[in-house]
């Protein structure tokens, strides 16, 4: 009897020692959401302003995945140099905006984010949903894959 109780004591102790250090990551974790919300909003606020390089700054350099209508590519220049030839104008690159952007930590340095968006422009608006993983590289929050999923947005 006696051992069973130390057998059960020392489950106890484990369980409750578990819990303890899964809440002091959990309390970690809200200033690396913050830093990845800000990340999206500095990506955003680039974009608008036509500087392509500096929403480009929000991926990985070179290793980032871009998956988009149904295309997977995996090449941070070339899809620097596609935004340019293609949203190249103010027309063409219209104001983008990111809304209910949801962070769930996966672990103290990779996340994922689900996120709406909406880009106002006079010819063909688009919104949709983006789905990206981040990682924190460096103490440095980045995208490493980023998921597009985007359609005409009604006038």
């Amino acid at each position: 009897m006696i051992r069973l109780r130390n057998i059960f004591s020392g489950v106890a102790l484990s369980v409750a020692l578990g819990l303890s250090a899964q809440a002091a990551t959990a309390a970690d974790r809200p200033p690396d959401a913050a830093a990845i919300r800000r990340l999206v909003q500095a990506m955003q606020d680039a974009w608008n302003r036509g500087d392509f390089r500096g929403y480009m700054a929000g991926f990985k350099n070179p290793d980032i995945t871009f998956v988009s209508n149904g295309v997977i590519q995996r090449n941070w220049q070339a899809t620097l140099d596609h935004y340019v030839r293609d949203y190249g104008t103010p027309a063409k690159r219209g104001v983008v905006r990111f809304y209910d952007v949801s962070v769930q930590m996966l672990t103290p340095d990779a996340a994922v984010l689900v996120s709406h968006f909406h880009m106002s422009r006079k010819d063909k608006p688009l919104e949709g949903v983006f789905t990206d993983l981040a990682r924190k590289v460096d103490g440095r929050w980045i995208i490493t894959l980023n998921h597009v999923s985007a359609h005409d947005a009604p006038r």
